[in-house]
């Protein structure tokens, strides 16, 4: 129910982090922490992620035969959040008939209202 304010950057992932990232063949993305950074010769990083009440690390998320996320699956790092803010999302997809009637009530203001 948070949302995250999301930056990608250039600077190297470091463990610790907050990571967004999306998996092939999966619809939402999936926001856990960086645990493992493996560094190659060629300056580029990839990375192991974990999420926080997890016993185990997300090896088993990974697409298979994968064992490491790099930069093109990683949306981007948490650098920000607002707590609840995005319940309100949550809560008129899962009862769509108040969307309905706060669009309407917004509408019956608009037509009421004067300049």
């Amino acid at each position: 129910g948070d949302i995250l304010f999301l930056w990608l950057g250039n600077s190297p992932f470091r463990v610790g982090e907050i990571v967004v990232f999306k998996i092939e063949g999966r619809d939402i993305p999936i926001v856990h922490r960086v645990i493992k950074v493996h560094e190659k010769y060629d300056g580029s990083t990839d990375v192991l992620t974990k999420g926080d009440n997890n016993d185990v690390d997300d090896r088993g998320l990974y697409a298979p035969d994968q064992r490491w996320l790099n930069k093109k699956h990683i949306i981007g790092r948490a650098v920000g959040y607002l707590p609840y803010v995005g319940m309100v999302t949550i809560i008129m997809n899962d009862y769509p008939y108040l969307k309905y009637a706060l669009i309407g009530l917004l509408g019956i203001f608009v037509l009421t209202s004067r300049e």
